[in-house]
């Protein structure tokens, strides 16, 4: 090989190299992320460790029965498709929201579920919050138990992935606050009595003492939506995907810790 051809071979290896776009910049390393649980009190983390007590066992049993009920006899089960949740659903909720290959469509678990619900059991969608939804859900979620975090945020989902990371940045409400303003910068921090969280995504569909019930990411977000006094999107708006998209990108490497309490 020449000398010239051999310098441009080496002159356009470079130039990929330099062309390859930066990582995205991370408010919060991956070495300081701590779950919602770290900064719960005692009692919390008391009930979310006992397995008897911890009141999200009631959703997750109906999951475990949602799970093997047919499609009105018109459709299969989960189970008669996917078999036992814990094996084939492992890894799932980590690598949520993500795109649906088919409908181009930016897609969380509870999305998932509905496709295959009015799809390929030929039923009604489940409501949004409804018991039957949070408990598949969380059974789902469950099988991804002690699994971290790990988002696909290239390809068509890294526009997505921008929209969120614009929306946790951006101020909104009648008292002009962001989510970072929270929980990147003021984390640990009390508000009224209890410390700000990071606001991580990795304890979800969780058990709120305040909610007296399981409620999901979404709700988590539209609370906060709520709380800054900003408009509300409806539900299952692609920005609730977006932002999720994002959060989930911000908690990577956290385990799944589900079924989790929260205050």
């Amino acid at each position: 090989m020449t000398a010239w051809r051999l310098a441009a071979l080496m002159c356009l290896a470079l130039h990929g190299a330099w062309a390859q776009p930066a990582p995205p910049a991370r408010a919060l390393p991956l070495s300081q992320l701590k779950s919602g649980l770290h900064f719960s009190g005692k009692d919390v983390q008391a009930l979310q460790a006992d397995a008897f007590a911890n009141p999200a066992q009631l959703w997750l049993s109906l999951g475990e029965t949602l799970w093997r009920q047919t499609g009105n006899g018109k459709g299969p089960s989960c189970f008669s498709c996917h078999g036992e949740a814990s094996q084939s659903m492992k890894g799932v909720a980590t690598r949520y929201p993500a795109i649906d290959a088919r409908s181009g469509r930016l897609m969380n678990v509870e999305d998932r579920i509905n496709q295959c619900t009015t799809q390929r059991q030929k039923k009604l969608p489940l409501e949004p919050e409804s018991d039957a939804m949070l408990g598949l859900t969380l059974l789902v979620s469950q099988a991804s138990q002690g699994q971290p975090l790990h988002v696909n945020i290239t390809g068509a989902a890294n526009q997505h992935w921008r929209k969120g990371a614009a929306l946790f940045n951006q101020r909104q409400g009648q008292l002009n606050l962001s989510c970072a303003q929270c929980h990147d910068q003021n984390f640990g921090q009390r508000l009224y009595v209890d410390p700000l969280s990071q606001g991580q995504p990795n304890g979800y569909p969780v058990y709120r003492l305040e909610w007296q019930k399981l409620g999901s990411l979404e709700r988590r977000l539209r609370s906060c939506y709520s709380g800054i006094r900003a408009e509300l999107p409806p539900w299952g708006a692609t920005e609730m995907r977006q932002l999720a998209l994002y959060l989930m990108w911000r908690g990577e490497g956290l385990p799944i810790e589900v079924p989790a309490v929260r205050k």
